[in-house]
């Protein structure tokens, strides 16, 4: 994205072009650059490392991850934090 100027109505340009290099779209990358005090929402969640594979079976159950039942606690993982 450096050197592309993301228009006027962006309002933090670097946190855009920063949600822009991690893959997110133009429209929600805009929307949260946009948006007042989002830098400061969202809370710590506990690392999944840390759990056992029963809990986080649990959570992908919560979430609804299909194939789960056959899943290791690695792929349980990556389905939950790409869901």
């Amino acid at each position: 994205m450096p050197g592309k100027d993301p228009g006027p109505q962006i309002k933090d340009k670097d946190q855009y072009e920063a949600l822009r290099d991690k893959g997110y779209s133009k429209e929600k990358s805009a929307r949260i650059s946009n948006s007042k005090g989002a830098e400061k929402r969202g809370g710590s969640r506990d690392d999944y490392a840390d759990r056992t594979r029963e809990e986080i079976y649990s959570e992908a159950k919560k979430a609804d991850i299909k194939g789960r039942s056959t899943m290791s606690k690695k792929e349980l993982i990556h389905a939950l934090r790409n869901n």
